[in-house]
Parts: C-alpha cells; structure tokens; sequence
C-alpha cells in the first residue's frame, strides 16, 4: 500500500503541484483519510519516504555496479553515472523548485544528494591512478559530469525533443568520455 500511496502521491504533484492535501490523496487512491494517516503521517512524511527510497535504490544499484567484478573500470563509471531510481519522473526542475519552496529540509537532502558523487569520484581516481583517465582535476570533472546529468531534470527539453530520460543519460556519458569529434581512420 505504501508504494500504492506514494505513487499516487507523484501523481499528484505532476498534476496540480505540491499544494494538494491529504484529502486529494485519499480520495485518488480511493480511500479514506484514515487509512491513508495508518501508513503515512503527512505529506512531508511520504515525501520523505520517496527520498528515502529513491537514494536507497540509487545507492544499492550503484554498490552492485562497483562490486561486479564482470565489468572494467570505464564500464563501471559509465554504468555509475546512468543509474535511474525508479521514482525519477520526480526528480525534475518543476518539482524541485516547489519543493525548496514548500518542504526545505527535503528539498536540502535531494540537492546535496544530486551534487555529491563519492562513488563515482573513487572510480575516476583509480582511473587516472591506472592510466584509464587523463590526469585532470577529479572536482571539475566531478562538476562536469554532475551538471551534464542533472540537465535531465529538464524533463521539457527532452519531451519537445522525443528523447527519454534513459536516452539522455546514455549520449551525456558517451560524449564525457568518448568526446564529441568524430574519429577519422589513420
């Protein structure tokens, strides 16, 4: 039920913004007002409970990326940086800003978490320590990498341009590592 409800929850943010109540909730999962306060207090409650998941799922992924032993190096910063938690559609501009304006300690969690990278920051290290990676400045390719991807919480720009989430991430990654030009056979 609790997935059931903060499903429904993203449903209603996408539709009329934060400022729904609880009464909106129940009524679109429809249940009662007091079998929805049985599994979630309040909104900021099961706002918390998607943060939660969200970055739990984002972690899990991302260990079992790193501990697989059948990948390289650059498979595994690939793989790192074009990890999607299930709950993404709720990670875009639109809902960001309104949750820093209406839930500011969740809206704090959720940016520390998107401009913070640790794991990936070691995989880029033991790159440039193996020779995999040029030798440059692990912070500004840190910074680089983390706004590239958070360009796709600019859900509009890729709906106008019919490419997905997935997709996005799939190019951004290729053009940060691979570059842009075009090889020419020598």
């Amino acid at each position: 039920m609790k997935a059931r409800i903060m499903k429904a929850f993203l449903e209603e943010i996408h539709e009329t913004s934060m400022k729904f109540t609880m009464d909106d909730l129940a009524r679109r999962l429809g249940i009662s007002k007091r079998t929805l306060y049985q599994h979630f207090s309040s909104k900021t409650d099961i706002l918390d409970a998607i943060i939660d998941s969200t970055l739990h799922e984002f972690d899990e992924k991302t260990a079992l990326i790193i501990a697989d032993p059948s990948l390289t190096l650059i498979e595994k910063i690939k793989k790192v940086i074009t990890v999607i938690p299930k709950y993404n559609d709720f990670y875009n501009w639109q809902i960001l800003d309104q949750m820093r304006k209406s839930h500011p300690a969740q809206w704090e969690r959720v940016h520390a978490a998107l401009n913070e990278w640790d794991e990936l920051r070691g995989l880029i290290e033991q790159g440039i320590r193996e020779g995999l990676i040029a030798d440059q400045n692990v912070s500004l390719l840190l910074k680089l990498i983390i706004d590239a991807t958070n360009s796709t919480l600019d859900r509009k720009f890729f709906y106008d341009n019919s490419i997905t989430v997935t997709e996005a991430m799939d190019s951004i990654v290729d053009i940060l590592l691979f570059g842009f030009i075009k090889k020419t056979n020598e």
